[in-house]
């Protein structure tokens, strides 16, 4: 509001403390619906239902959630909610979320996630959408998760991965960069690794959430006081606290590994990882990847994001682009609808199949066969063709993802990686 408010204003200010006050707050909280269509240890996956007179179309996008995180991530608020915006469209939305853990679980680590829940999770999801393949999305470790996934199950029908703040080189985070030094990094037998094992489940990082922009424009009710009469700020406001809030716990040993592997060890800086006795590598994903980085992430800032990039040999293509937002603003803010979510609508209508798996290797399997008869001898000689020039590269499209000189925050470092 201005430092003397004008008449709108303080009409606006009025209703809005109304509504916090008297009528539970300003946000709608309202989830999407949804449908659950296959279950696990540790895994339930959900079908987002489609809107009403909106026809699903395309493959199928499934959400990955973090660990620890609760999968409302995705669907924060009607507004601002990245599932909202996918139902809308006609994309088939999917979530894979894990359930609670608690001091039961203190023997849990990472494998189990990477080793059957997220590939189950793609399977069921393919299997739901007809057998399309999918699209992976991940925010924060979500992104982590799967990228190891589609490194160690090259077999699975992905369609393309999209991280989103997902840091691999944890020495350019600030708020782990100084302490590094200073841990041991022994595999889990330090004083720190003990007291996560004992503790059984360590109690979700929430503060890491409300760092550093947000908090200032959080958490200060002068921000809050002078922002009476913008209901949707109001609204941001109380759906991050109920997010926040509901964070989870990791399993002891989860949160062993991740800070000993990722803190300590910085284990995803050299394209790899040892897990279940076995070395997954970042160069073995063939799907394309799309990497989002937030301009004012703290927790995942875009060199720590961007530093996947040069591990990505092998994929199909891989684009890195810079939004605008924090770590959780970039994902489901404000400013994510008209930053973030055009750019992976963009991302899957590029990789989006024409058809099922199954129908795509049958004709793949055809065309090898008709391809091994052409080359069977021939009584009847035949001319040798002549060589075909290589087809000029033309310059990308005004379109393409990361080209776009209209797009605010493109730049250099965000277009295309591809040669």
């Amino acid at each position: 509001m201005d430092l003397i408010p004008k008449p709108g204003q303080v009409v606006s200010a009025a209703g809005n403390v109304a509504h916090l006050v008297l009528g539970g707050g300003v946000a709608d909280l309202r989830p999407m619906p949804r449908t659950l269509v296959e279950e696990g240890p540790l895994r339930e996956v959900h079908h987002y239902r489609p809107a009403a007179g909106v026809r699903q179309q395309g493959d199928p996008v499934l959400l990955v959630t973090p660990l620890a995180a609760p999968a409302r991530c995705y669907d924060l608020r009607r507004g601002c909610s990245l599932v909202e915006h996918l139902v809308a469209a006609g994309r088939p939305t999917y979530l894979v979320e894990y359930g609670e853990v608690d001091v039961r679980d203190r023997e849990l680590g990472m494998e189990p996630w990477v080793d059957e829940v997220v590939p189950r999770a793609i399977e069921a999801v393919s299997a739901h959408a007809g057998g399309r393949p999918v699209h992976l999305v991940g925010w924060s470790l979500g992104g982590i998760l799967a990228l190891l996934t589609a490194a160690d199950r090259t077999d699975l029908p992905i369609a393309s991965v999209s991280v989103v703040g997902s840091p691999t080189d944890v020495s350019q985070v600030p708020l782990v960069a100084p302490p590094r030094p200073l841990l041991d990094p022994t595999e889990g037998r330090d004083l720190v690794a003990r007291g996560f094992q004992v503790a059984g489940a360590v109690p979700g990082v929430r503060w890491a959430v409300r760092l550093p922009s947000f908090q200032r424009l959080v958490a200060k009710p002068l921000a809050v006081a002078a922002h009476l009469d913008d209901s949707e700020f109001l609204a941001q406001v109380e759906a991050v606290d109920r997010f926040t809030a509901a964070m989870a716990a990791y399993s002891g040993r989860a949160f062993g590994q991740l800070y000993h592997r990722f803190v300590t060890g910085n284990a995803l800086v050299g394209g790899s990882m040892e897990l279940s006795g076995r070395t997954i590598t970042l160069s073995s994903i063939t799907a394309p990847v799309l990497v989002l980085a937030g301009t004012t992430d703290g927790i995942a800032p875009v060199a720590a994001v961007k530093a996947v990039v040069q591990h990505l040999a092998g994929a199909r293509d891989v684009r890195f682009e810079i939004v605008p937002g924090g770590h959780l603003g970039m994902l489901t803010g404000r400013a994510a609808r008209t930053a973030t979510w055009p750019v992976l609508d963009e991302w899957f209508e590029e990789w989006t199949s024409s058809e099922p798996v199954a129908k795509a290797a049958a004709k793949k399997k055809q065309a090898k066969k008709a391809a091994a008869r052409k080359k069977a001898p021939d009584a009847t000689p035949r001319k040798a063709a002549g060589k075909r020039a290589p087809a000029a590269r033309t310059a990308p499209s005004p379109k393409a993802i990361g080209a776009n000189p209209k797009r605010r925050y493109g730049s250099g470092g965000s277009r295309s990686l591809s040669p």
